[in-house]
């Protein structure tokens, strides 16, 4: 399969079989974004207000609890992934290239994004239009397990920003921190660190790494929908 990446190649009947006929799959049956990768759709699980860590069962779709968070750290923005994305062999070796170790391997999930709004979302298990602004490299084990950072579109306060570098240094810290911590539990030791801040084109260019894995991985489901 070639590494060319095109919007159009993720626009065929999938979304809108599933669409019109059920409730989508938020993983398999949303489309990345007509615009994508300068503006992305987020599937948005987690709210800063939520005190428990909920995450989609990839099996039905439907937001499960993962976890209670151990203490009172909050994400201070939405927190999803991006559909029709996944971190593959070639997100991992693109991790692998960027910081020089052997081995890494994408986590098997689809690709994660925080979005940064100045307004309060009450809950998860919603769509926000995205622009990627930047992004962690963050290693968890063996795994590349990247976070995009993005601005709500159309945000008042973060909207106009284009790259990680307009954000305030503390929103920043904030983010780091909490991806840091937040796998704290008791009899659990996390093995994460964050090795890299990346700029905004480095983001875009993870996402359409990780659309093209995504393809690879999931090429038989496509033909099946194409085909329903």
């Amino acid at each position: 399969m070639s590494d060319d990446f095109t919007t159009n190649s993720l626009m065929d009947p999938i979304g809108r079989l599933m669409g019109l006929r059920y409730k989508s799959h938020p993983w398999h049956g949303v489309n990345i974004g007509d615009e994508a990768p300068g503006i992305v759709t987020s599937f948005i699980e987690v709210v800063s207000t939520d005190t428990i860590k909920y995450e989609v069962d990839k099996a039905t779709g439907y937001l499960k609890i993962d976890r209670p968070q151990k203490y009172s750290n909050v994400i201070p923005a939405l927190y999803g992934f991006i559909p029709q994305t996944y971190c593959g062999s070639r997100i991992g070796e693109f991790s692998a290239n960027k910081t020089g170790r052997e081995g890494l391997e994408g986590d098997g999930d689809p690709l994660d994004i925080c979005v940064l709004t100045e307004k309060e979302v009450p809950h998860g298990d919603i769509l926000a239009s995205a622009i990627p602004i930047g992004g962690f490299r963050m290693i968890d084990g063996n795994q590349a397990d990247d976070k995009i950072i993005a601005v709500l579109k159309g945000d008042v306060l973060y909207g106009d920003m284009k790259d990680i570098t307009d954000l305030p240094e503390l929103v920043l810290k904030r983010l780091k921190h909490y991806f840091l911590t937040y796998k704290d539990m008791p009899g659990f030791d996390a093995d994460c660190e964050i090795t890299h801040t990346y700029d905004a084109d480095e983001a875009r260019q993870i996402i359409r790494l990780s659309a093209i894995d995504y393809e690879s991985r999931f090429e038989g489901l496509r033909r099946a929908l194409s085909n329903y």
